[in-house]
């Protein structure tokens, strides 16, 4: 099960989730106000997410300046992200997607085999979000490491 991916260019689909304190987060309480930076990862506290987010997080200050907010969705529910977040003292908000709704929208989601079991996951992918609502950056299938430099960089060129 592949779902189709986006594009640069359009609207990126709006969503309501609910964050790590469970209080609910609609994407379009930022249009005119932020850029959003929204990532797509696997699972909480498993090495590669844990080190995206750890990544993220120390660069929020930065993104701040850039008017900027950074909003990561997986598929674990709201005590997971609070777990996960309190561990290791996260400052990205964390969304969840536990029936892949909003994942199966932004098309990252695909199905791999484990242990001879096709099981449903997400790819990591990154979406840059201007103030108007529109997709400005698509990537599907990043790496964890350095990917957060990577998207500021990005983000400082586009200003």
């Amino acid at each position: 099960m592949q779902s189709e991916p986006l594009v640069v260019g359009v609207e990126a689909p709006h969503f309501e989730l609910p964050d790590a304190d469970m209080r609910t987060f609609a994407l379009t309480s930022l249009h005119g106000k932020s850029r959003v930076v929204l990532y797509f990862y696997p699972r909480d506290d498993t090495p590669g997410c844990t080190l995206e987010a750890n990544e993220f997080s120390a660069l929020e200050a930065e993104f701040a300046e850039l008017a900027t907010v950074i909003v990561g969705v997986s598929r674990d529910d709201c005590l997971s992200h609070a777990t996960f977040r309190d561990k290791y003292g996260l400052s990205v908000l964390l969304l969840s997607d536990p029936d892949a709704r909003v994942c199966k929208r932004y098309g990252v989601m695909y199905e791999k085999e484990v242990d001879g079991q096709k099981k449903l996951s997400i790819r990591r992918s990154t979406f840059v979000i201007d103030k108007h609502g529109k997709l400005r950056h698509v990537a599907y299938g990043v790496q964890a490491h350095g990917h957060a430099q990577d998207i500021l960089n990005l983000l400082k060129e586009m200003k």
